[in-house]
C-alpha cells in the first residue's frame, strides 16, 4: 500500500547526527556548551571530537533521518 503523505525527517535528529559512509552514526559529545573554565584543556579538546552511537541505537536514528 502506498504511504500516505510525504515523509518528514526529524529535524532535531537531523541537526544532531551525521551518518558516515559505512553507515555508522556520529554525534557530538556533551559537556562543552558552558561552564568550561574549570575543565582542563585536554578534556575540552577530547570533547570536541565526534563520538559514534552504539549499534543498538543506529536503526532508530536511521529511521528518524529517513534513511530506511
Amino acid at each position: 500500500m502506498a504511504r500516505l503523505g510525504k515523509f518528514k525527517p526529524n529535524k532535531g535528529a537531523k541537526k544532531r547526527f551525521r551518518v558516515s559512509s559505512s553507515g555508522k552514526v556520529k554525534r557530538g559529545k556533551v559537556g562543552l556548551g558552558h561552564l568550561c573554565s574549570h575543565k582542563s584543556a585536554s578534556r575540552r579538546r577530547k570533547l570536541r571530537r565526534p563520538a559514534t552511537c552504539p549499534p543498538c541505537e543506529e536503526k532508530r536514528i536511521h529511521t528518524m533521518l529517513g534513511l530506511q
